[in-house]
């Protein structure tokens, strides 16, 4: 009865047909610029709009498979704490923004709690997709400030 109903996301081959002819457009114009808008479109998709699972692991050692979009979010505040904190821990820095959590007096008890520092891991393509985006944008940054300069 409260069921939420979740709303209809487009397929992600819509975004992929889009970032597909920019690139095709860019060969036929060869256009340097226009490869670099196509390369940018594909990082903002993989930051923050890629349909996917939150994949948080929960306390009991299971990942959380709420849908999401972006690789950079979570699907609740607790969440986005623990997201955070790994991907400040792939960096290998601390989270210099972390709160302060309050330990949950209704906690159950005879359950195996998995520690933050374990729950706060990326999966791994997780991983190497946000990396290779990131530098997908220094390196776009960095060419487009270049052919300002040109």
């Amino acid at each position: 009865m409260g069921r939420r109903r979740r709303r209809v996301r487009e397929p992600g081959y819509v975004w992929w047909a889009g970032i597909g002819v920019l690139l095709v457009a860019a060969v036929l114009l060869t256009s340097w610029r226009l490869a670099l808008i196509a390369l940018l479109c594909w990082c903002l998709y993989e930051f923050s709009l890629v349909p996917t699972a939150c994949r948080v692991m929960t306390r009991q050692g299971f990942a959380c498979h709420e849908p999401i979009r972006g690789r950079l979010f979570a699907c609740s505040a607790a969440h986005q704490q623990v997201k955070n904190d790994a991907l400040w821990a792939t960096v290998r820095l601390p989270n210099p923004f972390k709160r302060e959590s309050v330990p949950d007096p209704n906690r159950d008890t005879g359950v195996v709690v998995y520690s933050p520092s374990v729950r706060a891991k990326l999966a791994e393509n997780d991983r190497n997709l946000l990396a290779l985006a990131a530098v997908g944008t220094i390196v776009a940054l960095v060419l487009a400030v270049a052919g300002l300069s040109a």
